[in-house]
């Protein structure tokens, strides 16, 4: 080949050296970017873009650094990305092979608690109306913790020497490190199906965000909200707060202090049920005082020691009434009787009988057939001669016929 002659490369050859002088060049970069078009595949590979104002960046998360992110990666989040730039020959395109991410202005940590507190509440797990009432003679506490750290001794310690009436069972978990959020979630629906528990307390001694974090994944938050048995949570000390601490039935400042939520101190009890006690004797022996002042009144009184006093008067009482009611009786008969006499005169004195025993009769003209009624005369204008009239008097009647009629001039006039 003549000196003059250009190399000539293959698409393939030309992508293989670009790729070794992309990769020699940037084996490890740093990269502070915004993140666009972030799509989560079916295989669990996170794609994105990096971009400025002037330039983006393809980039890439694989499955098994995706699965260990704390927070959720979301479109407009401003990061620092760090990994080796690679090219992928089959495309001639070159990528950011994330390996860490950290979300800029706040802890990855931080935002993840954010960003879990906020969906959470979304979803009502922190609602009061959800919240269990914790027992407050408990029978059989369950404490899901790490046996043998110093927490757990302070809770029996506590738990022993305020109620010794309750028996308690260790469900021993990790409280920090990998796997440390299912091994409690799955100590609490342990404990839940224990015979006999009614409490269950959950948590551990303070530390930094990293050590408590357990606490705040959403694997345990979702256990303790369908847990059916109360839980109090008592993680990290009083500046710390979890996700387990919103969604539990309780929270405690410290484990110590879950403890005693837990359990009342029996010294109080015993104070109280003692001044009940006293109460109740003292409320007893005055109620039997009234009833006897009572029933010392009613046994004094006549119907009790007199018996017979009370039907002497009562037959007494009768009696009277009975002359009572005789004399109104008789006042009543007579009233009426002289009112009937009176309306029986006054009848008399009106009746048509009474005024012809007087001299006076009473003319009727003869019905002219058998359904008319005869009818009285008072005037000679209602007879003509030869009519037939029947005339009334006290005594009995007449019947006779008009020869003439003569009216009188002065009634005519």
């Amino acid at each position: 080949m003549s000196l003059l002659e250009p190399e000539i490369l293959s698409v393939t050859e030309t992508t293989r050296q670009i790729k070794n002088l992309i990769e020699a060049n940037f084996p490890y970069t740093w990269v502070i970017g915004e993140i666009s078009n972030c799509t989560v595949a079916r295989s669990g590979h996170i794609y994105l873009t990096l971009k400025d104002d002037n330039a983006q960046l393809r980039a890439v998360i694989w499955k098994r650094t995706a699965s260990r992110l704390k927070f959720q990666i979301e479109d407009g989040m401003e990061v620092v990305a760090a990994g080796p730039i690679e090219l992928y020959q089959a495309r001639g395109t070159y990528q950011l092979n994330i390996e860490q991410l950290l979300p800029q202005g706040v802890g990855a940590l931080e935002l993840a608690f954010r960003q879990m507190q906020e969906k959470l509440a979304a979803e009502g797990l922190f609602n009061p109306e959800h919240k269990q009432p914790i027992p407050r003679f408990p029978r059989k506490i369950a404490l899901v913790t790490s046996p043998t750290s110093a927490a757990v001794r302070d809770m029996l310690q506590v738990i022993t020497r305020r109620w010794q009436a309750a028996d308690i069972i260790i469900v021993p978990v990790a409280v920090q490190g990998d796997g440390a959020a299912e091994q409690i979630a799955a100590g609490i629906e342990v404990a839940a199906q224990l015979p006999g528990v009614d409490t269950i307390i959950t948590g551990r001694g303070g530390g930094s965000l990293e050590d408590l974090w357990a606490f705040n994944e959403e694997v345990v938050a979702r256990a303790i909200f369908d847990c059916p048995i109360p839980i109090i949570s008592a993680v990290g000390h009083e500046i710390d707060i979890s996700i387990a601490d919103l969604v539990a039935d309780r929270r405690a400042l410290t484990p110590s202090e879950a403890a005693e939520l837990a359990v009342p101190l029996q010294a109080d009890v015993l104070a109280t049920l003692s001044h009940w006690r006293g109460q109740l004797a003292t409320n007893l022996k005055q109620r039997a005082r009234q009833i006897r002042l009572q029933l010392d009144s009613l046994a004094g009184r006549p119907a009790l020691t007199r018996p017979m006093d009370l039907i002497h008067n009562r037959a007494s009482q009768l009696d009277e009434l009975d002359r009572r009611l005789k004399r109104s009786t008789r006042e009543l008969v007579n009233r009426l009787q002289s009112e009937t006499r009176h309306l029986a005169s006054s009848l008399d004195a009106l009746s048509p009988l009474k005024v012809l025993s007087r001299g006076y009769s009473i003319t009727r003209r003869a019905a002219e057939s058998k359904e008319s009624a005869p009818e009285i005369v008072k005037s000679v204008d209602q007879l003509q001669p030869g009519d037939t009239i029947t005339t009334k008097v006290s005594d009995g009647s007449i019947t006779s016929q008009v020869q003439e009629l003569h009216p009188d001039p002065e009634e005519a006039s």
